[in-house]
Formats: structure tokens, C-alpha cells, sequence
């Protein structure tokens, strides 16, 4: 088996999230999201969303972070209209899932539905952001090598390690 490079953290009962980096890199993929409030779509992304405003260029941009590779571009311009116009999913761990649906619920009110287990061996909660972005945090569940999800990937020729 290669190393394990990623910043998500192994599925595991009480495993703790990643810090958020804040060094600077070249971003291998970064979503950038439109405003028409820069200060208020801040606030929720951040308070909501757990992201930390890496650097601002105010009225230009702001970036966010989270873990290593989590980059968010807010711009001023013109929001989406009444359908999200981008949608975007950032791995949490599953103890994170409660703790952000309750922050973005308490800065806007309806915003987030789920969670939602998946067949894919994850919970998933969905966000609207001020901004209308479609944002999907998901939180892998640690794998049962004799489960479903566990047999499904060996079939499909992934390595599915036993404990």
C-alpha cells in the first residue's frame, strides 16, 4: 500500500479533523463563488462553514481555507440566482457533521439539510450559502471490511485492507 498523503484523517470512531493549514502552496483546485456581499458571505463561511480567512484584499477577494486543498475564492459579482450555480464538497469527520449544520443554521436559518447517510459509506449535509453555493459537507464512516460498502469495493478491484 502507498502512503497516505491526504489531509482527510482515516475514518475512525472519534477521529479528530485535520488543523486548517494556513502555509500558502499551488492550489491543485480552488471554487471561486461570487457575492453581492462580500462582508456577509464571509461571516457565514467562516462561522458556518469553518473555514478561516487565510488573506482578504478588501472589495477584491477574500481566501478561505480549511484543511490543506479546501480553497475558496470570494469575489464581488452578482450571486446565483434561485438555483445554486455551483456546488462543491468538503470532507469534515463525521464528528464535525452536527457542530457545522448548527452554526450555518444559527447565521441562516434553513440553510442546511441533513444529514444524510449515503450508500457510499458516508453522512452528508447540504448548505445554501448566502450566496446561493451549493455546499456538501461529507464525513466518511469508518469501513466494516464485511460490509456492504466492503464488498462492493472489493468488486469493483479496490483494496479494501482487513483489520
Amino acid at each position: 500500500m502507498s502512503e497516505y498523503i491526504s489531509p482527510v484523517p482515516v475514518p475512525a470512531p472519534g477521529v479528530q479533523p485535520a488543523e486548517i493549514y494556513r502555509e500558502i502552496y499551488g492550489m491543485p483546485m480552488f471554487v471561486t463563488v461570487p457575492t453581492g456581499d462580500l462582508a456577509a458571505s464571509k461571516d457565514f463561511w467562516i462561522g458556518g462553514l469553518g473555514f478561516v480567512d487565510l488573506f482578504s484584499v478588501p472589495d477584491r477577494v477574500t481566501h478561505l481555507r480549511r484543511w490543506a486543498f479546501q480553497d475558496v475564492l470570494l469575489v464581488p459579482g452578482e450571486p446565483a440566482g434561485a438555483a445554486p450555480a455551483v456546488s462543491v464538497s468538503f470532507a469534515c469527520v463525521l464528528g464535525q457533521i452536527d457542530e457545522i449544520a448548527a452554526a450555518c443554521e444559527k447565521l441562516v436559518p434553513g440553510c442546511a439539510s441533513g444529514p444524510v447517510d449515503k450508500p457510499w459509506n458516508s453522512v452528508e449535509l447540504e448548505v445554501v450559502t448566502p450566496e446561493n453555493a451549493r455546499v456538501v459537507m461529507t464525513a466518511a464512516r469508518p469501513l466494516d471490511p464485511d460490509g456492504p460498502q466492503a464488498a462492493w469495493m472489493r468488486d469493483a478491484g479496490i483494496e479494501v485492507p482487513r483489520p
